[in-house]
């Protein structure tokens, strides 16, 4: 019997950059927890599971493999795949991979594709409206939920909704897709009730989807199929090979949707918001007596209408009024709430400047655990390293800097040249210049050590690995 079950597969590809300077390439918005305890990528996987539900696929940068599969694994989710993008191609040859791979294994497995960073507040409502466009998909179409509009929104797309399809209940024919609208013409949009959000989700059997791209975007699938065909496949993580990125970066709105014949809309109420910017986010948290919404540290006075987020320092603000402030360990942003689109243009003054703040936080994460810069000055710099339990760095040297290791919590092995060490809390260990090591967690708690580096060059490439359980040697 034919696996009937829905097929999760959520684009993990963005990097949210209006979210700066929380959200940045290194460590984007999917990966933190925006509006609930668990993270945006987590609350989207947990839409999918249970009875119905196959494991879910994730389509996610390399770069971005081990952070997928740490939250998973926190998640209690197993059995899913990993697919990684050698090179950021919108979301058609994304879908286009998803597709090829499933149609492997079963031809007629129905996808229900999703962004891996949109906020849903109504859950059963969601589910109610993938039954519909389920069986609209069964039945042949490729099926998009347009969100009810709750205000004349500029930024997003519309659909304009046509006939109801025979048989197929809650779903219709589209008459158009709207590309983001003026002002006025979003109110008219409002209010005439014909046209909702476009929220980029949609419901497709693979073989449908396979077969109108290889109608409609020949090109574009015969680079993906290439790729998934010199696909290197280890544990949960499927590479896709060079050729990906060869395919055209077209999103499937422009490669299929706006030119198949199969195309449905399920409309859909469900409390969705593609938490795009931070005044998006004001918009989707809850919020106190004076409308304000606030995370972490912060202290108000006489401001209504906020949003206040520190990770770590106190945040204070006094008598404002419909201003976001946001603090991290590196950078703070403040801005008016309705110039929150333009995060995006200080983002690219960042990077024409250089600044590392614009990509990288100063917590970068690693498949053994993360570590965190504290100071860094002439010839030396201190950092404050975590690695898990059972996990263990590379085999490596280095040819310019010496380093100290500190165990301040937990228990490591240290591999120096041809000695083995074992450290506890409050013990050290001297790594000289050249010399060959390795650090290893062998406990049951995390490990945290604070790495004193000293030398005449202190970057992240003057590395050499010998050995390594993640493949990186």
């Amino acid at each position: 019997m034919a696996d009937d079950r829905v097929v999760p597969v959520i684009l993990s590809g963005g990097v949210g950059t209006r979210l700066w300077p929380l959200s940045r390439e290194g460590f984007p918005k999917q990966f933190w927890p925006l509006v609930g305890e668990s993270t945006m990528l987590q609350e989207t996987v947990s839409r999918g599971t249970g009875p119905g539900f196959a494991p879910p696929m994730i389509i996610c940068a390399e770069a971005h493999r081990f952070l997928v599969a740490e939250q998973l694994r926190e998640a209690g989710v197993a059995g899913g795949r990993i697919v990684l993008e050698p090179a950021p191609r919108n979301s058609a040859p994304a879908i286009a991979a998803a597709a090829i791979l499933a149609a492997e294994e079963n031809p007629q497995a129905l996808l229900w594709v999703m962004a891996a960073d949109a906020a849903i507040k109504d859950v059963p409502a969601l589910h109610a409206a993938l039954a519909h466009a389920a069986a609209a998909a069964r039945a042949g179409h490729i099926v998009t939920f347009g969100m009810r509009p709750t205000t004349p929104e500029t930024g997003f797309g519309y659909i304009e909704v046509g006939s109801p399809l025979p048989g197929l209940d809650g779903a219709s024919a589209i008459a158009s897709f709207v590309e983001k609208p003026d002002a006025a013409r979003a109110a008219e949009f409002l209010s005439g009730g014909r046209h909702l959000w476009n929220a980029g989700m949609f419901v497709a059997r693979a073989s449908t989807l396979v077969a109108e791209l290889e109608r409609l975007a020949p090109e574009l699938v015969a680079a993906v199929r290439a790729a998934v065909d010199a696909a290197a496949r280890d544990l949960d993580f499927v590479r896709l090979g060079p050729a990906f990125a060869e395919a055209p970066s077209i999103s499937i709105d422009y490669a299929v949707m706006e030119r198949t014949a199969h195309a449905a809309v399920v409309p859909a109420d469900i409390g969705w918001s593609d938490v795009g910017s931070w005044d998006a986010l004001w918009h989707a948290s809850p919020k106190d007596a004076a409308g304000n919404a606030t995370h972490g540290p912060v202290s108000m006075v006489d401001a209504r209408n906020c949003y206040v987020r520190s990770e770590g320092i106190l945040t204070t603000v006094v008598g404002l009024e419909d201003v976001v402030v946001v603090a991290t360990e590196d950078a703070v942003l403040a801005l008016h709430r309705d110039r929150a689109q333009d995060v995006k243009k200080l983002v690219d003054q960042l990077r024409a400047q250089k600044r590392p703040e614009a990509g990288a936080h100063r917590r970068m994460y690693r498949p053994w655990g993360h570590y965190e810069g504290l100071i860094q000055g002439d010839r030396f710099q201190v950092k404050k390293i975590l690695v898990r339990p059972g996990e263990k760095l590379s085999l490596q040297k280095h040819y310019h800097r010496a380093e100290h290791w500190v165990v301040v919590n937990g228990t490591a092995i240290v591999e120096r040249d041809a000695e083995r060490l074992l450290l506890r809390e409050n013990e050290s260990v001297y790594l000289p210049l050249g010399c060959v090591h390795r650090l290893e967690n062998p406990g049951m708690i995390p490990l945290t050590l604070i790495e004193v580096q000293a030398g005449s060059y202190l970057g992240e490439d003057d590395i050499v690995r010998f050995e390594d359980t993640y493949g990186r040697a």
